[in-house]
């Protein structure tokens, strides 16, 4: 399951290089060479992760990274800062302004590529590729397959990222409006009540393997899973 990633960057050798081996991953890469371009992209659908330099033209990207961190829409968003700046001074300054973690230049993509996959297991685990499995219930999103006692179950490709969510954020109960956020994504406007249509479909989908009882309805609050 390849994540979209905005890399926000001033120097072309630098960007192809990242792009390519993002691309050749599975990923798709977004471009930025400034903060306004940036910015272009984050008023659409945000990215799964951002990858920022600190040295940009204009505003710089540590700056950059303090306005996302002050904001409820861009709070969450997995943020790496690429820099060529190595001292412990300048890797606690990014740490403390809200990166998620600190890339120093010259790197290898390997470690980059690791780096990705390290934060989104992290901040956004339903956006990776590793299987889940939660009270008999398994959940591989590479096969896009999902197993309940030894048996496999249809499900169609918004009750699979429903569930891929709620599997993997287990034990805490999520609004309407939060769901639409993290599963159809913050730029889709469609009604609330959508999200109910889909949990029953889950939940449908679950009732042969008796793995509904997992789907927890909190009257007023919202959905959530609990693991028995």
């Amino acid at each position: 399951m390849g994540s979209r990633i905005l890399v926000v960057e001033d120097e072309p050798a630098i960007v192809e290089l990242i792009v390519v081996n993002l691309e050749h991953a599975g990923h798709t890469a977004l471009r930025a060479g400034n903060v306004s371009e940036a910015e272009a992209h984050l008023r659409g659908a945000l990215p799964d992760v951002i990858l920022l330099d600190w040295m940009l033209p204009g505003e710089s990207g540590i700056a950059f990274l303090k306005r996302l961190r002050a904001e409820k829409r861009t709070r969450e968003l997995p943020i790496i800062l690429l820099t060529a700046r190595a001292q412990e001074p300048d890797k606690l300054a990014a740490l403390e302004a809200g990166a998620d973690d600190y890339l120093t230049k010259p790197f290898s993509t390997k470690e980059l590529m690791a780096r990705i996959k390290a934060v989104l297991r992290r901040r956004a685990p339903q956006r990776t590729d590793e299987p889940v499995a939660v009270g008999g219930l398994h959940l591989d999103p590479g096969a896009h397959r999902v197993v309940a006692s030894g048996k496999a179950l249809a499900l169609g490709p918004t009750e699979f990222r429903l569930l891929h969510f709620l599997m993997t954020h287990p034990d805490r109960i999520y609004s309407r409006a939060q769901l639409l956020d993290q599963v159809w994504g913050d730029h889709v406007h469609i009604e609330e009540r959508t999200v109910d249509v889909h949990i029953r479909r889950l939940r449908s989908a679950l009732e042969r393997s008796g793995h509904d009882r997992l789907i927890e309805t909190v009257r007023g609050s919202g959905y959530g899973l609990r693991p028995e």
